[in-house]
């Protein structure tokens, strides 16, 4: 039986964020990446089976408020370690996808108690060496989406999240989640500078998953990570793009399983 998730909205600060909350069971937060909070999809469902899962909408996208002084990823970082604290939710495992992979990079650099177990998915964050992480801002939204996968025919999601024409309300969504990211990633685009230094601080078990041919970030960026990570493991999923939660969802969410155990 599907697990019935609920909205709520959470104040952190004087600031209303929405959070989709569902399942039982120990605290899995789930942080989203540039594009915004896809909803309770298939993986978020399955992983419900085994925890609680929190997705908090970031402050500044469609549905959750914009604080003034939050300007930067580490700005957002340091929300977050607010966020857990108030909702009695540190220690909680996390993952976090693309941008918000950098996200939650950043807080279990800056704090060590805030994760129990980290997975960080195709993340942002890190400037790669050889190649370079797609701009998504001089890019068209459909040019985005079609970056996202490898091959759209094996995600069994796609057409309901991507295959219609945007209602006028979805539209402009879209555009308040694009301003918030540019605000956060804009310069340096995409990548903290400070962030392959700092990592040497994370000790908890972290598990870093990457789409093979990720044509959004690079999975020499994957390797970048496992290299500043100490004890870190890298499952590299083949044949799939920037998003296996949506694209390889089964293969997603066995990984996430037995490693989040």
């Amino acid at each position: 039986m599907a697990t019935a998730f609920t909205e709520e909205m959470v104040d952190v600060g004087g600031s209303k964020i929405q959070v989709l909350k569902g399942g039982s069971g120990d605290p899995l937060v789930v942080f989203h990446g540039a594009g915004g909070n896809s909803g309770w999809l298939k993986y978020a469902q399955a992983l419900s089976d085994h925890y609680t899962v929190h997705i908090p909408t970031h402050p500044g996208y469609s549905g959750s408020d914009r604080p003034e002084w939050l300007q930067t990823i580490p700005d957002l970082a340091a929300f977050y370690t607010w966020y857990l604290e108030q909702q009695g939710l540190e220690g909680a495992r996390a993952i976090g996808f693309s941008m918000g992979g950098w996200v939650a990079s950043e807080i279990a650099a800056i704090c060590g108690h805030a994760f129990s177990k980290l997975m960080l998915v195709d993340a942002a964050g890190i400037k790669p060496e050889q190649g370079e992480i797609a701009d998504i801002f001089i890019l068209s939204p459909a040019q985005v989406t079609g970056m996202l996968f490898h091959d759209t025919s094996q995600a069994p999601e796609y057409q309901e999240l991507y295959g219609g024409e945007p209602t006028p309300e979805q539209a402009e969504a879209s555009e308040e989640n694009r301003e918030m990211a540019v605000r956060l990633c804009w310069k340096p685009y995409m990548f903290d500078p400070r962030l392959t230094g700092l990592l040497a601080r994370v000790k908890i078990p972290t598990r870093i998953v990457w789409g093979r041919q990720d044509q959004l970030v690079p999975l020499e960026c994957g390797q970048l990570y496992q290299k500043a990570i100490p004890g870190s493991d890298l499952v590299i999923i083949d044949n799939c793009g920037h998003v296996p939660q949506v694209e390889k969802p089964d293969e997603f969410v066995k990984t996430a399983l037995e490693f989040l155990a």
